[in-house]
């Protein structure tokens, strides 16, 4: 959700009102590629403590082989970014355009999907895709009960109430969204909590396009915790599996991506160093 494209970086944006899609996209690599990595190194304590089998080391030739395999792959990348920063189609176009183009490396390139395999895959995505839907139902039934209530608008007054730390509010902020990513879908959750909670960080001197960012970190995180974690019952249905034996393993991981969520906090240039640099903002 933090690496284009990512329709949420897109909601954000109008939700906001004041942050290009552009720069949003290119703002989540930084972040994306730091939450990766965390949960890399957790997997890999992971698996040399409890001494699992590794593969065997391959050469230098086998490496380089395997890179140029992998180019048109890596590609994938260029094509959306380049595409969206050139100019030549929208961010929400580049979504279909990623699917097609990964489409046609598949049957064409690499040859690991044949044309008649395309029925299954589209019956198996839509089965994966209802259960999703029935969730974001549920969660923007829930979302509409908040609104009602006036909930949020509440939170936030709560929040600026409590302290006058700039550091203690983001850090309550963090918590609010934290628990709200865990029952409540991403794109319900971005439309609510953005215009409550940006004026209240444009007052502590965060930028939005640095809010947006920690916004959908939070709310990324929520999406791997139970009982509405939609990656968690993904996950679950694709590996045959159940939550309760899936969430006590993650424990580590969720502290690696909380430790992630801390730096993008407080430390701007994550967010907004790659924007800067290429002068999608000043």
């Amino acid at each position: 959700m933090l690496i284009p494209p990512s329709n949420t970086l897109i909601v954000y944006a109008v939700a906001s009102g004041s942050v290009s899609v552009a720069a949003l996209f290119v703002a989540g690599y930084a972040p994306g590629i730091l939450i990766s990595l965390a949960i890399v190194l957790v997997c890999g304590y992971y698996a040399k403590r409890h001494d699992l089998p590794a593969c065997e080391r391959v050469s230098a030739r086998e490496a380089v082989a395997r890179t140029i395999a992998a180019l048109p792959c890596l590609f994938l990348i260029v094509l959306v970014i380049g595409g969206i920063l050139a100019g030549i189609f929208t961010a929400t176009e580049a979504g279909a355009i990623a699917v097609l183009y990964a489409l046609f490396l598949s049957t064409a390139i690499y040859r690991e999907i044949k044309l008649a395999d395309i029925a299954q895959i589209c019956l198996k995505s839509a089965q994966t895709t209802a259960v999703v839907m029935f969730l974001i139902a549920a969660s923007i039934a829930m979302s509409w009960i908040l609104a009602y209530l006036n909930i949020p608008a509440l939170v936030a007054e709560s929040l600026v109430g409590i302290s006058e730390n700039p550091i203690v509010i983001l850090l309550l902020i963090n918590l609010v969204l934290l628990v709200v990513g865990i029952f409540m879908d991403m794109t319900p959750a971005v439309l609510i909590f953005t215009p409550i909670f940006l004026p209240v960080a444009l007052n502590l001197g965060m930028s939005p396009l640095h809010f947006g960012i920690m916004l959908v970190l939070n709310l990324c995180i929520g999406l791997c915790t139970p009982p509405v974690g939609t990656i968690l019952f993904v996950g679950c249905a694709l590996a045959k599996t159940t939550i309760n034996k899936m969430v006590r393993p993650m424990i580590p991981m969720y502290v690696a991506m909380f430790a992630v969520l801390m730096l993008i906090t407080f430390i701007p240039e994550f967010s907004e160093g790659l924007p800067r640099f290429f002068g999608l903002i000043e």
